[in-house]
């Protein structure tokens, strides 16, 4: 694993700079593989990343969309992951419909809909059961309490081993998330943090030791490229 940290001068940097690196990523995997792929993340940081992503000049037809986790609510929700990137982004491109693969959340069970997602996940990436897929880029953040995607702190979500989606839990509420062991195999994972409240958990997560339980951004440790974009106000006390 190659981990790169960088410490940008505010989160109009980091949205400056997770632009670049997402778009090379992007670029790199349609000219290696003819396609692209990248799961986004939910929450305000990434929105005016996504808002950028929509004014580049891409291949939408060669792009395909997938998520990293999900509320368990419809799309037109507020709190809706795959509602605010349309609106951000995917809305504004012309991106064929049938690239762009979100979340489902209509079943009346989220283990349903979470092994739906790793079906459609599978078929995708021509994959086996058992077999892990590997993403071009996986966007995450992180919580002040050290979760990423929907894997929570002490959650049943975090020790799923064999699945490629599961159900998290957050306050009792379900979510639809990726598993670690999926997202370690992704050629590029990027961290996108702001925020002073990050400080005590990132210092956690970046400890040489320490609970991957408590702090469950510790198990993100791909087998590609690990690079984490920080504003200042997140970073300025890391020794990075």
């Amino acid at each position: 694993m190659k981990r790169t940290v960088e410490v940008l001068s505010d989160k109009a940097a980091l949205v400056e700079r997770s632009l670049q690196i997402v778009v090379e990523q992007l670029k790199s995997a349609i000219a290696e593989r003819g396609f692209c792929t990248i799961a986004l993340a939910g929450g305000s940081t990434p929105k005016p990343l996504y808002e950028a992503i929509a004014k580049q000049d891409l291949p939408w037809d060669k792009t395909h969309v997938f998520w990293g986790d999900e509320r368990y609510v419809s799309a037109d929700h507020a709190n809706s992951n795959e509602g605010m990137a349309r609106k951000a982004w995917l809305s504004h491109v012309d991106i064929p419909a049938r690239n762009v693969h979100p979340m489902p959340t209509h079943q009346p069970e989220p283990s349903d809909s979470a092994v739906q997602y790793e079906q459609e996940i599978q078929a995708f990436f021509k994959t086996q059961p058992g077999e892990l897929p590997k993403f071009d880029v996986i966007l995450l953040g992180t919580g002040d309490d050290g979760h990423t995607a929907s894997l929570f702190p002490h959650t049943d979500a975090l020790n799923v081993s064999d699945r490629l989606v599961t159900v998290g839990n957050k306050d009792g509420q379900p979510r639809i998330t990726l598993t670690a062991p999926l997202i370690n195999q992704a050629r590029c994972v990027l961290f996108l943090v702001a925020g002073a409240n990050k400080q005590d958990a990132l210092a956690h997560i970046f400890a040489e030791e320490d609970d991957n339980q408590q702090y469950p951004a510790r198990m993100i440790q791909p087998e590609g490229e690990l690079i984490w974009l920080l504003d200042r106000a997140a970073g300025e006390k890391l020794d990075a």
